[in-house]
């Protein structure tokens, strides 16, 4: 018993050894990022302060599928909140989705600015083959007489839109071919621990990470909403195929930041502010508050940027030293589910071979100075990321919030674990001929709009 217990103790020290290596390298690669975070980072400026650019013409995408209990009050709210004088919402149905096609035909119907777009294939499809739809159907009318578009916005079924968004796109979309605004996750508080996760994480993407790849000139991959592309750039990528966006991709919108980059051109996240320390520009929107629900979505984020799209983008057509370490960050999720995964079962028999050893009075195995100075370090570096993460959080939704980060930090590791799994297990079906499907969660929109937004 004693000889099976000290190899235990040896496996136990092998998974911590292996876990705290990759945890110190992710550790220092986002303490890095923090650093150059503070180095970069501006003032935001204030939407009310700067010079009214000249209205553009634009085209709202938004792709539905089965979201007849969301699409009608998104796009009520839309049209009511939009402060621009010259813009149009194109939405994207399919033929064997009756409830969403009536509850669009019924907004459309008191409202001009809203086009409904019914597809030739039943869904689901993929995301990236709506907006192909949107996006032909956009060219058919132009050719028909139509007013000249001169940029895409982006938005889903489920976005509370910002009042002034169609005004910063007017103003930055002069002098760059992409746009990207933050992202504001709303927190459910009856559901806190799931719903706020996202709240975390994208207070940290969408105010540090996304702020320095913009300030470094990497590629900046789209959030899917709340970002607009110009036309000409959308002609480039269709080069007469009339699909500028790429079917067969989970992850379209991260794809095409990157496609845009690689043709040469200027892209740029934007944090605005509507007055002096008032509302930030921003999407916001409910996110999966369930564990079933968030594990199905972040897969296919897992699997769309860190497996098949890496397969598609590699790292890029120049020789960028930032553009490399981005998309090194944006696909060593899997390697730190698997740290992850080892910490915990390191914990675990750390556990239960103490107790043992406790139960059969035996001297349990030391572990080496390497392994004690590495946990060390790991600590350190842990306290320091969840303090960061809560200060970015508290920025966003205030210090309530930021506190409750702290909590969250184990249930995002959990999700991040199953959803790893699932992301894997569909990558490998993709291999042996399985066509990619727009594996949707299900949305709701708030029945009362959030106060400041």
């Amino acid at each position: 018993m004693t000889g099976m217990l000290g190899a235990v103790d040896r496996v136990v020290a092998e998974l911590a050894l292996f876990a705290a290596v990759v945890i110190l390298l992710g550790g220092i690669d986002d303490l890095v990022m923090d650093l150059v975070w503070w180095r970069v980072r501006k003032p935001e400026p204030h939407r009310a302060d700067a010079p009214a650019a000249p209205p553009l013409p634009l085209a709202v995408f938004i792709p539905a599928w089965d979201e007849q209990q969301v699409i009608g009050a998104m796009l009520r709210a839309t049209l009511t909140r939009y402060d621009h004088p010259d813009y149009h919402l194109y939405v994207g149905c399919y033929p064997n989705d009756p409830g969403t096609m009536a509850a669009v035909a019924a907004v459309a119907g008191e409202d001009r600015r809203v086009r409904m777009v019914v597809g030739t294939r039943d869904g689901p499809t993929t995301k990236a083959d709506c907006l192909n739809q949107l996006w032909r159907a956009l060219v058919e009318d132009e050719r028909a007489g139509g007013r000249t578009t001169a940029a895409i916005v982006l938005h889903d079924a489920e976005d509370l839109v910002d009042p002034d968004e169609l005004r910063v796109f007017d103003d930055q979309l002069r002098d760059v071919a992409l746009v990207q605004l933050p992202v504001v996750p709303l927190v459910d508080t009856r559901r806190r621990l799931v719903s706020g996760h996202y709240a975390d994480e994208f207070a940290e993407s969408h105010r540090r990470d996304l702020t320095v790849r913009s300030a470094l000139g990497a590629a900046v991959p789209l959030a899917g909403v709340g970002c607009a592309i110009r036309r000409d750039a959308l002609d480039r990528l269709d080069g007469g195929s009339g699909a500028p966006f790429e079917p067969q991709s989970l992850t379209e919108d991260y794809e095409l930041g990157l496609r845009v980059a690689a043709l040469g051109l200027p892209a740029r996240f934007v944090r605005w502010r509507a007055t002096a320390g008032g509302r930030l520009i921003a999407t916001r929107a409910y996110f999966p508050d369930t564990i079933d629900t968030a594990v199905r979505q972040k897969a296919r984020w897992v699997a769309g940027i860190a497996l098949s799209g890496w397969d598609r983008t590699g790292w890029g057509p120049r020789r960028h030293g930032a553009e490399y370490w981005m998309r090194m960050r944006d696909r060593r999720g899997l390697l730190a589910v698997a740290a992850l995964v080892a910490a915990y079962l390191a914990l675990v028999g750390w556990g239960a071979a103490s107790l043992a050893h406790l139960v059969l009075r035996s001297a349990p195995t030391p572990f080496g100075r390497g392994l004690r100075v590495l946990l060390t370090l790991n600590t350190a570096l842990l306290c320091w990321r969840l303090s960061a993460r809560a200060r970015h959080t508290a920025a966003e939704h205030g210090w309530q919030e930021g506190w409750w980060s702290v909590p969250r930090a184990p249930v995002a590791n959990y999700i991040a674990m199953l959803a790893a799994r699932r992301a894997l297990t569909r990558y490998l079906a993709t291999l042996f001929g399985a066509a990619p499907r727009w594996e949707k969660t299900a949305h709701h929109f708030p029945e009362q709009l959030p106060s400041g937004s």
